[in-house]
């Protein structure tokens, strides 16, 4: 057959090819179409083609099916080229009418079921430079949901519940050493195809990820091969492509249950999208998946650097936005416990950062006053935190310290805390007044509520006449605290001797129940006894 080269094809700018355009052009509908247009001159005709599926490469695979009368291997490494090429050309019914390489590579594609993993992930890997050509959709597809098919049927997952925990390494420790190595042997089954799937781009990782969302796929295991792709994929990356990593893995793992979701691998993308500035949008995400579980934080998952360029230590922008993510969700009318327990936590954090001397009133207020106050039940935390603020900012007005001082509630700091705080030089006189009337005012209650007007202490059994059990040192500074007519005076000298003259009395009360325990002893001893031999006999009167 006489060949000549009379069709010069242009192949997405990559490279231009020199073909027979009477050869080509019999296989190919999209051509026999363009030919049969006429020219306007004897020239060469040219085509130029900007969307080819597969480029250059493509192109010539297909040139080499219709070079060579119709025939040609078809393999799984060529496979997606050649049907996404005839899918494009118009290869499904030729000139000749002998050979149709669409509807061969078809027949191909049906047998998938039946070919090994390697072949699938050789065809899958493949179809990534096909993207983002619409003709390769349909291939595509089937490649992946054969994939997914195949894990499905080999894995098993997880017999035990526990072992589905987002921060379990699926082995739970047991007295009986097969039941752990049928542990170990059932996760390695679940996640076998971890390393094998690292080949695929984000693109892919995508279309995998939402087709197993589709199918029901355990979501721990999804969690767990997204995290497992990022750590792989950013340890070599560069900068750019660990941020389209980064973002892609977040942007999937807010659509699965987040409480399927290791809160302790969400600390560690945290720690990489920081350095690769994500989008917006995907860093909202992160945010409030690590803040709806905030309960299961530490202080040093709290502990993240400030941003480049800013002088204060901490990032407390972030922690505040935490913060807001996990009152966001509702959890502090539904579940107390953690939001007391993530209170507990800022009493720490709160207290580390106070020190900072670049840490503004408006973000040391700001974290104070963050959860309610009913998160709470005291408010030590938040006084030992203030009075290390006020320590190193010793150069704030009255009334920034007041403002300060506002986030206290000082019904719910202990006795110690206001005594340490009337003599804290530190605060405002006004703030040591307010807390020994709050104590005052506690103490008032306490009394109204029992309906006694006086307390003595019973010190051997620790019992006050108004009914509460207690250690005591704690009642005896509550019967000097409401028994001494708080007349506070606004002097500050006069309110410290006034409280010295408390505490002293204190001391003494103390002394003198110490002295009073082993009469009172012997005296109820003597009770119980006479009680148990005579029954005639009188009770003594109290």
């Amino acid at each position: 057959m006489a060949v000549c080269c009379d069709l010069e094809v242009d192949v997405n700018g990559e490279e231009t090819f020199m073909v027979d355009k009477k050869i080509i052009a019999s296989y190919c509908g999209r051509l026999s179409k363009l030919s049969g247009k006429p020219t306007g001159s004897a020239r060469n005709l040219k085509v130029i083609f900007n969307d080819f599926p597969g480029g250059a490469e493509s192109f010539e695979l297909m040139s080499r099916f219709c070079y060579n009368n119709g025939r040609t291997a078809i393999t799984p490494s060529n496979i997606s080229f050649l049907h996404s090429a005839a899918q494009f050309m118009e290869m499904n019914n030729s000139v000749s009418g002998t050979h149709n390489l669409l509807e061969e590579t078809g027949k191909s594609l049906k047998e998938m079921n039946y070919w090994t993993w390697s072949e699938l992930l050789i065809t899958t890997k493949k179809c990534q430079d096909l993207l983002p050509f619409p003709n390769s959709t349909g291939i595509l597809e089937k490649c992946v949901d054969s994939l997914i098919g195949r894990i499905t049927t080999s894995g098993e997952p997880s017999p035990c519940p526990s072992t589905s925990s987002p921060d379990s390494s699926g082995v739970r420790l047991s007295c009986d050493t097969r039941s752990t190595e049928s542990l170990k042997n059932s996760f390695s089954r679940a996640t076998w195809w971890f390393e094998d799937l690292l080949v695929l781009s984000t693109n892919l990782v995508g279309m995998v990820f939402k087709s197993m969302v589709s199918q029901k796929f355990d979501h721990v295991i999804i969690s767990r091969f997204l995290f497992y792709y990022q750590k792989s994929k950013c340890y070599t990356g560069t900068s750019d492509e660990k941020r389209k990593v980064v973002e892609t893995v977040i942007d999937m793992l807010y659509i699965l249950n987040w409480n399927s979701v290791s809160f302790k691998s969400l600390f560690g993308i945290l720690r990489v999208a920081l350095n690769c500035n994500i989008r917006k949008c995907s860093r909202t995400k992160l945010e409030s998946m690590i803040g709806s579980q905030m309960d299961q934080a530490t202080l040093d998952n709290l502990l993240i650097p400030s941003p480049y360029g800013m002088n204060y230590l901490y990032n407390v922008n972030l922690v505040l936005r935490f913060l807001k993510a996990f009152l966001h969700g509702g959890i502090s009318q539904v579940f107390p416990i953690q939001l007391r327990k993530v209170a507990s936590l800022m009493d720490f954090y709160i207290a580390e950062v106070a020190p900072d001397p670049c840490l503004k009133p408006s973000k040391f207020l700001a974290l104070a006053m963050a959860l309610p106050d009913c998160a709470r039940e005291s408010y030590d935390g938040i006084y030992r935190a203030t009075d290390m603020y006020l320590e190193v900012h010793t150069g704030l007005s009255k009334e920034e310290k007041m403002k300060i001082c506002c986030t206290l509630n000082y019904e719910k700091l202990s006795a110690e805390a206001c005594i340490h705080l009337s003599q804290n030089k530190n605060f405002p006189s006004k703030c040591a007044v307010q807390a020994l009337m709050s104590q005052q005012v506690k103490l008032k209650s306490l009394l109204k509520a029992t309906g006694k007007t006086k307390c003595y202490i019973d010190s051997s059994s620790g019992v006050s006449e108004t009914g509460s059990k207690g250690k005591k040192n704690e009642t005896s500074k509550q019967i000097v605290l409401c028994a001494g007519k708080l007349d506070l005076p606004t002097d500050n000298d006069k309110l410290r001797a006034h409280l010295q003259g408390m505490q002293w009395r204190v001391t003494e009360l103390e002394r003198v129940c110490m002295k009073m325990q082993a009469p009172m002893t012997k005296i109820m001893k003597s009770r119980v006894s006479n009680h148990r031999t005579s029954r005639s006999l009188p009770r003594l009167c109290s």
